[in-house]
């Protein structure tokens, strides 16, 4: 990473090596999305639970890579690019499945598909300019996005819980997403003005 477009992290990124603990809860993320997509296709609510809770293990690998790339100095380029190719591997999936299942609306998951990829595809042609780490508003997107799919993807009703606090939690998973989807739009809108903003700082500084 050139230290004109970075120069808070740069020396930190070049330093922290690439194998560390917080690439590999990266890495381990990716792999369990295949394990959460297979276990959701499989019939059954015992089924549906455990990849509920192969879902919340990705999901706090997202947390904890985070939080031991920064306090420990483990802060690289692959991690800032692998780590949302991570989070959108896995939320997708689920994004994808719900709909599949007649349980969200399929607009809601392809607005949300449009709006991860582009913005994925977007970066990866930024690169050679800066790497557009994810900001606060993406990183919110994310956890809305993850408390409502874990609401919407699991079966209350194994759980033995009363018809009237099911329901509730149901819905409110629904309003989650709902926040989610607002989130998601908005903070796309806004990579895209970061990259137009890089675009001409580039430019000027080739003229």
């Amino acid at each position: 990473m050139n230290a004109p477009t970075a120069p808070d992290g740069a020396a930190q990124s070049e330093q922290a090596p690439l194998l560390n603990i917080a690439n590999v809860l990266t890495v381990l993320r990716l792999l369990l999305v295949p394990v959460f997509i297979w276990l959701s296709l499989l019939p059954g609510d015992r089924a549906r639970l455990a990849a509920v809770v192969v879902f919340v293990v990705a999901a706090f690998t997202d947390r904890l890579d985070g939080q031991l790339a920064r306090s420990w100095g483990l802060v690289t380029s692959f991690g800032k690019i692998a780590d949302p190719i991570a989070d959108k591997a896995l939320t997708l999936s689920a994004f994808v499945l719900l709909s599949v299942n007649q349980r969200l609306w399929w607009w809601v998951t392809i607005l949300i598909v449009v709006r991860e990829l582009g913005i994925t595809v977007m970066r990866f042609f930024m690169l050679r300019r800066a790497v557009m780490a994810a900001s606060r508003g993406g990183k919110i997107k994310t956890t809305l996005q993850m408390v409502g799919l874990v609401g919407l993807l699991t079966p209350w009703s194994m759980l033995l819980l009363p018809a009237g606090p099911a329901t509730f939690l149901t819905k409110a998973a629904y309003v989650i997403v709902a926040a989610a989807l607002i989130v998601t739009v908005v903070t796309g809108l806004d990579y895209v003005r970061q990259a137009v903003r890089l675009s001409r700082q580039d430019g000027r500084s080739d003229q």
